[in-house]
């Protein structure tokens, strides 16, 4: 009788276990189906720490996008700036046309004291295209450009001491950010 009673323990512990794994294996696909397809599209933020230059530096999207990778230098089509983030799972393509106008065309905030400027633009700029993850990525995000320098001095000559603000002067320090948001769809 204890036998018997043991075997049935054993069977019904053998089914129970079963059950256990067959539970965990079909949530484990079924969570991994649905981290697998296209994104269902939303809110997102983009946060840039630019390269040296244009470019080359490191971009971050959250939200409806969650992704991480490297930001290409701004590339001309047709009168138009493109700017591409190559991510883990695709490239995202956003249209920078008019904050790199507006960019090019501010006036900095100059404190002739400390030698030291500063700018900062807002302009929307539309999501073009995507590969990977994100084909057929579309939607507009409003990014803020924002940068910041301290200018050198000159060495010698009647300026000697004063801040040398002219495009050929090297800058001792130098910032930028960018950080955007909006919405996408696919």
């Amino acid at each position: 009788m204890k036998r018997m009673v043991v075997m049935r323990l054993g069977k019904t512990m053998v089914g129970v276990a079963g059950l256990l794994v067959c539970l965990i294996v079909g949530a484990s696909v079924a969570l991994g189906a649905g981290s697998a397809g296209t994104p269902a599209g939303g809110r997102i933020q983009l946060f840039v720490q630019p390269g040296q230059g244009q470019g080359k530096g490191k971009i971050l999207f959250t939200g409806a996008v969650g992704d991480y990778g490297s930001s290409s230098p701004a590339t001309s089509s047709g009168g138009k700036k493109f700017g591409t983030a190559t991510l883990k799972k695709g490239t995202i393509t956003i249209d920078l046309t008019a904050i790199s106008a507006k960019v090019d065309k501010a006036n900095p905030t100059v404190n002739a004291a400390t030698c030291s400027a500063s700018i900062t633009e807002t302009a929307a700029a539309p999501v073009v295209s995507g590969t990977g993850l994100y084909a057929g990525i579309h939607g507009t995000v409003r990014l803020t450009e924002s940068f910041g320098f301290i200018g050198s001095t000159y060495k010698s000559g009647p300026k000697k001491g004063r801040c040398n603000m002219s495009n050929s002067a090297p800058t001792v320090a130098q910032m930028g950010t960018v950080y955007g948001s909006g919405t996408v769809s696919f």
